[in-house]
């Protein structure tokens, strides 16, 4: 794939300093050299490449997006194109990262106390300590806003947690499980972070998924969990907060869309100019130009949707409709994008030695996590129209 045409046809990476364009080579080589080769198997077995996780995290890119308390302090665009690079690969890893560094790490950076930040960021910037986030639950997952049904019970100088998590990415093996929880006394959502071992807390993996199988997705079960006060983030008042940390996200999950859909391209377009019918090969058809440009206006056109968003975030102006509309758009191109690609590779395009049928099958996980098409719809439409039509 190294040998490619450049699939940043508009060379949105010159947008990078020298240092960050240096960072995401290095993350490309990783990618290329250590998960390209073996990611098929671990996707097939629903296992997870823990043995990976040093070289990984010698590349410093946790934390990418946040200054201080350890982390690496690249800005919102690096971080984004970082992500890209790696669902480029594999959105498996991608969103493993993303739940880590931006679901995990993002609700302490954003709504812990200077305490709490130097107590776990470190660590997790190094990622010495593995992060999850439990917001979504077995019947509530896009109105969670109003519907959540897990408890937190003030008791002295402890909280109470009593409730369900579904869907919940690490959480089979995370150190640290942010939990979202209704407080039974003002009936606010705050954050806990509830660590590994706590009693009370099961972590049961699930199984038999047809899309980033190689993500470790987990129930769980709180009865009875006991919380520090010191473990409730401080910042965290209402679902607000909890909005806040899926605003920073959610760009995230656009840049992991033009990166499968970029990977599905790519294999696409070698595929193309390998496989030979009637006696050419099939890149000098017209039809099959058709497709490859296709993809490559979508990829194109997201890509530079999200670095777009990635400067509003630098600049602290993006808000949720932002958020929203990338995610939804990109999304929904990506889902195009990888069904062209095999469309492209015609019944080879089923085999995972091609790598695109796993393209296909992860795009259906992204583009229903984060928010759904029809509520990121929902928030853009409000924006624009300025009124709300949820209900």
């Amino acid at each position: 794939m190294a040998n490619l045409p450049d699939a940043d046809f508009y060379a949105l990476e010159s947008l990078l300093e020298p240092a960050g364009r240096e960072l995401l080579l290095r993350v490309r080589s990783f990618m290329e050299k250590s998960v390209q080769p073996v990611i098929n198997r671990y996707w097939t077995r629903e296992e997870f490449p823990h043995e990976l996780l040093p070289e990984m995290a010698a590349l410093g890119i946790a934390g990418l997006a946040y200054e201080g308390y350890g982390c690496p302090g690249g800005g919102n665009l690096l971080d984004g194109m970082v992500s890209m690079e790696i669902a480029r690969i594999d959105a498996s890893l991608a969103t493993f990262l993303g739940v880590h560094s931006g679901l995990a790490m993002g609700s302490i950076y954003l709504c812990g106390s200077g305490e709490q930040k130097r107590r776990w960021l470190p660590a997790m910037a190094r990622m010495e300590k593995i992060g999850a986030f439990g917001l979504t639950e077995p019947d509530v997952g896009s109105g969670a806003a109003r519907g959540l049904t897990t408890t937190a019970r003030r008791d002295g100088d402890e909280w109470v947690l009593d409730g369900q998590k579904k869907w919940i990415g690490n959480a089979t093996f995370a150190d640290y499980v942010i939990v979202w929880a209704r407080d039974t006394a003002d009936g606010q959502v705050k954050g806990f972070v509830v660590e590994k071992g706590t009693p009370g807390f099961a972590a049961t993996k699930m199984r038999d998924k047809i899309a980033l199988r190689v993500v470790q997705n987990a129930h769980l079960s709180l009865d009875g969990v006991r919380v520090p006060e010191a473990n409730r983030l401080q910042a965290a008042s209402s679902f607000r907060d909890t909005a806040a940390v899926l605003r920073l996200t959610r760009a995230g999950v656009a840049w992991q869309a033009v990166g499968c859909a970029r990977g599905a391209y790519e294999h696409a377009l070698d595929y193309a100019g390998q496989r030979s019918q009637f006696g050419r090969p099939i890149a000098g058809f017209q039809l099959v130009q058709d497709l490859l440009v296709r993809m490559l206006g979508n990829i194109t056109a997201s890509a530079c949707l999200c670095a777009r968003l990635s400067q509003l975030q630098q600049a602290g102006i993006a808000d949720d409709h932002h958020s929203a509309l990338a995610k939804t758009f990109c999304t929904v191109r990506m889902r195009e994008t990888v069904g062209y690609a095999r469309e492209l590779l015609g019944g080879n395009g089923i085999l995972l030695d091609h790598h695109v049928g796993r393209f296909v099958a992860d795009a259906e996980a992204i583009y229903s996590y984060e928010g759904t098409r029809e509520i990121n719809t929902l928030i853009v439409g409000r924006a624009v129209t300025g009124t709300g039509a949820f209900v």
